[in-house]
């Protein structure tokens, strides 16, 4: 009887070992299936979390972008992270197959991967505008009222015509969920680090601001298709400043006409009315005609040193120019061009 009782108790015993082990293994089991089985798919190289958003908005995001492949584990993981109350903003960089723990540390601590904001070769604010939406949360137009914003530019020591020059193309670290008011002050920063002592004389021996060396840095870039050439080109019209002439840069006579599609700049355009118009008002235009560039910026600090006045594309259509002391060496070279045009059939 007592061996019958002790080989009862031996298999009850027996059989709460197996449950606690079967018991044991499938919670182990759904504990890796929910945190650390590969979770996350191939359908996104990031995951954006817009600012405001809510653990349910995020949960939106997930499911509606394919992200995580069971958004049932990722919630049931989240929450056993406490997580939900803790969503933060922000640009993640995802990897095929990373577990929702991995993902929720990720998120958790907030670990964005940083925007590389490379900017140049811009011609119009709003075309800076829909590129910076294109690679940061807020949109084109949040952007286009930050740069026409007088109040805020006046802040900085700009105006809403000259701002722009305040934005100086490079390569920057930003995180994808900076705010307008973020991007701007961070680019001031980057502008007044930028304008340091050695340009700063340098603009003053020029009798230039640095805003004023921005305008006819745009100018310049805008005649110049070669880098090596932008310093020859900025003496000329240092040269013509300093004699009192009006600078008659066709680039400005473009902008003024607010068509970018004129290949030849014909008697018509040039009676365009507009301050921008340097061959109706003398000095330098209110602003920019286009994003200046580090390097004509340069060029006008360091202008050669010449008595060119004149000056006109060569008919090789090389990109370089023919330069000139008198009128009628200007002319010369002017009809030279003019035939080329023709000959190509440029007619605008």
């Amino acid at each position: 009887m007592e061996k019958k009782k002790l080989n009862n108790i031996k298999k009850i015993a027996l059989a709460v070992i197996v449950i606690i082990v079967v018991s044991g293994a499938t919670i182990a089991f759904l504990v890796y299936q929910r945190f650390l089985a590969p979770s996350v798919t191939s359908a996104q190289a990031y995951l954006y979390i817009p600012t405001g958003s809510n653990f349910e908005d995020l949960m939106e995001n997930l499911g509606k972008n394919d992200i995580v492949k069971d958004t049932s584990k990722f919630r049931w993981a989240a929450e056993k992270k406490d997580y939900p109350l803790k969503v933060k903003a922000g640009k993640y960089k995802l990897h095929e197959n990373m577990n929702n723990r991995t993902l929720i540390n990720l998120l958790n601590a907030g670990f964005q991967e940083p925007v590389k904001l490379q900017f140049q070769n811009i011609r119009l604010k709003e075309n800076f505008a829909s590129f910076l939406a294109t690679e940061l949360e807020p949109d084109s137009s949040a952007f286009i009222a930050l740069l026409n914003n007088d109040s805020l530019a006046r802040k900085y020591g700009f105006n809403h015509e000259n701002f722009f020059s305040m934005f100086v193309p490079n390569t920057y670290e930003f995180f994808w969920n900076t705010s307008t008011g973020a991007f701007v002050e961070r680019m001031n920063k980057e502008y007044n680090t930028f304008w340091n002592e050695e340009r700063k004389s340098k603009a003053k021996a020029l009798h230039l601001s640095p805003i004023e060396v921005s305008n006819l840095a745009s100018i310049v870039k805008g005649e110049a298709l070669h880098v090596d050439e932008m310093p020859k080109i900025a003496g000329l019209y240092i040269n013509r400043l300093k004699k009192g002439m009006l600078l008659q840069a066709d680039p400005t006579v473009i902008f003024a006409n607010q068509d970018f599609s004129i290949r030849r700049v014909l008697n018509k355009h040039l009676k365009t009315d507009s301050p921008y118009n340097t061959y109706i008002y003398k000095g330098l235009p209110p602003g920019p005609i286009m994003m200046p560039s580090i390097a004509s910026i340069d060029a006008v600090l360091n202008f050669q040193e010449h008595s060119f006045i004149y000056m006109c594309a060569k008919d090789d259509f090389s990109g370089y120019h023919n330069f000139a002391n008198t009128m009628a060496e200007h002319l010369v070279n002017a009809r030279k061009f003019q035939k080329a045009l023709d000959n190509r059939n440029i007619k605008r």
